[in-house]
């Protein structure tokens, strides 16, 4: 089946895995979000460990999902991987850490004699909340804005600051997607809790949680979809692999790509259905309305960036070693063979949803927190 698609058509497959796993890795961020609204949704001691306890359940999913969207890039743009990975090294082992303290603090946060204290490791959650999505946001906006490298005749790449990827903060274009990714996740955490947890209190302050981050990031999302379109991008021609800016790139990216378009607002318009079915029609529902445009929008800024001739990683350093789709994928055999491993995207896809069906089923209630043979996070 794969053996008979060209190789750019088998390029252009990947990169849309590629995509919708970046679009299911954000809305998997709501994780993220809950950590950060520990404080602000809860009361007591007991509705913290509630809310705890309904992320605790679902974090290892967003941690498998994070393994297979890094994977898939590994196995089908290798280099992308070692430029990205390898180069803005301190970035993402920034990340990397963050990621790794927040499996530590669901393990050892209620276990006895814990040294470090439980207020340690709720910081913890924080820092992975607030450091860690923002940091992800800057990473993927430098596929925008741009890094220092260049990549020589053998594919060695060469990173140019000594930064390694933390000179991304000093453009405070790059923040913008940070910031919006935080808001983002907050409000899907929102949603999430109104929808896992059955306690009147706590969903009617996670509602009055949504309109407060709701604002900010509809001007931070708007800021970065604004700067996204008017800027230039690099361009280049599928035939002598030449790069070159060209003006609008972005904005004639989606123009030229009419499904792109409409998916990028149908996602749009399910993330504003999502805030106004929560907090005007108090629809506990709204979780998956708002996840669904998440993963669309997701998926859609991610194509926006590899597809129509663009360079999805330009170099700062040397024009001619930004990266595309062409340029940075596997072999032919390889993306061939890679097909029918990602055949198994679905099935994987089909045990998270399984997975997180069959810890649903019963809502969490505050009686269930203080059994007395509760396994509390």
């Amino acid at each position: 089946m794969f053996e008979t698609l060209d190789y750019l058509t088998l390029q252009q497959y990947w990169w849309f895995i590629v995509s919708l796993l970046g679009g299911l890795l954000v809305f998997m961020m709501f994780i993220q979000g809950g950590q950060t609204l520990l404080d602000t949704l809860s009361e007591n001691e007991t509705e913290k460990t509630l809310l705890v306890n309904s992320l605790g359940r679902k974090w290892e999913l967003g941690f498998t999902t994070l393994v297979l969207f890094g994977g898939a890039i590994f196995a089908s743009f290798p280099l992308f991987y070692s430029v990205s990975f390898g180069g803005a090294y301190w970035v993402w082992m920034a990340i990397l850490f963050s990621f790794i303290i927040q499996a530590v603090s669901y393990e050892y946060r209620k276990k006895p004699e814990n040294f470090l204290g439980q207020k340690t490791f709720e910081l913890f959650l924080k820092i992975n909340g607030f450091a860690g999505t923002f940091l992800i946001g800057a990473a993927v906006s430098t596929l925008i804005s741009g890094a220092s490298f260049t990549v020589d005749a053998n594919h060695f790449m060469h990173w140019q600051n000594p930064l390694r990827g933390l000179e991304a903060l000093l453009d405070p274009f790059n923040w913008l997607l940070g910031l919006a990714l935080i808001f983002l996740v907050r409000i899907l955490a929102a949603l999430y809790f109104i929808n896992n947890i059955d306690e009147a209190h706590i969903r009617e302050r996670a509602r009055k949680s949504i309109v407060k981050n709701a604002v900010p990031f509809l001007l931070f999302f708007l800021a970065f979809v604004g700067w996204l379109l008017l800027r230039g991008g690099a361009a280049y021609d599928p035939q002598t692999m030449v790069v070159s800016m060209e003006p609008y790139k972005y904005l004639h990216n989606l123009l030229a790509m009419p499904a792109v378009l409409v998916m990028f607002a149908l996602a749009v318009l399910l993330v504003l259905a999502a805030l106004f079915g929560s907090v005007v029609r108090k629809d506990t529902r709204c979780i998956w309305t708002g996840g669904i445009g998440t993963v669309l929008v997701g998926t859609a800024l991610f194509l926006l960036l590899g597809l129509n001739h663009t360079a999805f990683y330009p170099s700062l350093a040397d024009l001619q070693s930004s990266l595309t789709i062409q340029n940075a994928s596997g072999s032919r055999y390889t993306l061939t063979v890679m097909s029918y491993v990602s055949l198994m995207v679905p099935f994987v896809l089909a045990y998270i949803a399984y997975a997180w069906y069959s810890m649903d089923r019963v809502k969490l209630t505050q009686n269930e927190i203080e059994a007395p043979d509760a396994h509390n996070y």
